[in-house]
């Protein structure tokens, strides 16, 4: 295995782990809306750059990236329903990127450019405020739960290799001592 591999992977996987600390609390109306695979906030033309900066961020190579994980509409549906607080800020940002870009590239579209165009262009705008928030939201896009609107099949989390076994069965813990068949695991003693 290559270092780059190695490396990739275990950042993979340290971003999953702590995105799944932070995960947000979401309602059942937020995730129905969230399921919902087509672009409600962005306009097709912010869609189509946002997407691009997410498939630069975590693009396609050997594994799926950003693009086939579907990360443009969890952002999208994230900033309609739970993030809309960030949602004007964001627009605002992005029009300002897209403004940068166009100056920059002949009135071209950032979606529009080759890759070599497109990295060269967001090294120079890595650390404004709208890259450090589509970078945050992409992944939390591809490791979100898919009913989220991104992840798409699982994505993210085959690339960490998780897997979904989750059961809501009890016992649960030690609140369920009570349950029947409930058996305490031993401590071993040190």
């Amino acid at each position: 295995m290559e270092r780059e591999d190695l490396s990739r992977r275990s950042l993979l996987q340290a971003l999953a782990a702590a995105i799944g600390a932070a995960a947000l609390p979401l309602g059942w109306t937020d995730i129905a809306r969230a399921a919902d695979r087509s672009i409600s906030f962005l306009s097709a033309a912010e869609a189509a750059d946002v997407e691009a900066v997410a498939a630069q961020i975590i693009p396609t190579d050997e594994t799926p990236g950003a693009r086939e994980a579907g990360v443009v509409y969890f952002i999208d549906k994230a900033l309609a329903t739970v993030l809309s607080h960030l949602a004007a800020d964001y627009r605002a940002q992005l029009a300002e990127f897209q403004a940068t870009c166009r100056e920059r590239h002949g009135d071209a579209p950032f979606a529009s450019l080759d890759s070599e165009r497109q990295i060269a262009f967001l090294r120079t705008v890595d650390r404004t405020p709208f890259f450090e928030a589509t970078r945050i939201l992409t992944l939390l896009g591809l490791f979100s739960i898919p009913a989220y609107g991104g992840n798409r099949n699982g994505i993210g989390w085959k690339l960490i290799g998780f897997e979904d076994g989750h059961m809501f069965q009890p016992p649960f813990g030690y609140y369920d001592r009570d349950y029947p068949g409930f058996a305490a695991e031993a401590v071993p003693s040190k």
